[in-house]
């Protein structure tokens, strides 16, 4: 695990696929709760019809969701994504963003379903907006998270 959210920041940002997508990291808060990335519209970034590419769009949200909730829940859970689906809503050529978050609700929430060591599949929806607010396109994660079984 990480030491820090700036050391996650630094990582991802220096990550050769992302540089790659021309996605950064903008913001990760002390607690690990918010995240905010982006991307601008760049000539390695786009597609055949000189918008956003759908997979850097896609890239932008993962593995953001399983990273912080291995910090919020620590080591004794494991933490993996299961599944994603992406709604594309309006091509852009606009720098885009995303505020990816977990509540005190989510945690709680996941805490309770595996509690007894089940399996648990929490969903996630992030929006990802371009410079004007609009809504280019919408990301379901489910991510799967089960306790980790005692040793004693």
């Amino acid at each position: 695990m990480l030491s820090t959210p700036q050391s996650l920041k630094r990582l991802l940002n220096l990550y050769p696929p992302y540089i790659g997508a021309g996605i950064r990291l903008d913001y990760v808060s002390d607690d690990w709760k918010e995240l905010h990335v982006g991307m601008a519209l760049r000539w390695y970034n786009r597609n055949a019809v000189n918008t956003h590419f759908g997979g850097s769009l896609y890239s932008m949200i993962d593995p953001h969701l399983m990273l912080m909730l291995m910090q919020l829940l620590g080591r004794n859970y494991l933490i993996w994504d299961k599944a994603a689906e992406i709604d594309f809503k309006k091509a852009s050529k606009r720098r885009v963003t995303s505020v990816i978050t977990i509540t005190d609700d989510d945690i709680e929430s996941i805490r309770r379903h595996t509690a007894d060591g089940a399996k648990h599949f929490p969903v996630f929806w992030v929006d990802i907006k371009d410079e004007t607010d609009e809504l280019v396109a919408r990301v379901k994660k489910t991510l799967y998270v089960k306790k980790k079984q005692s040793l004693d």
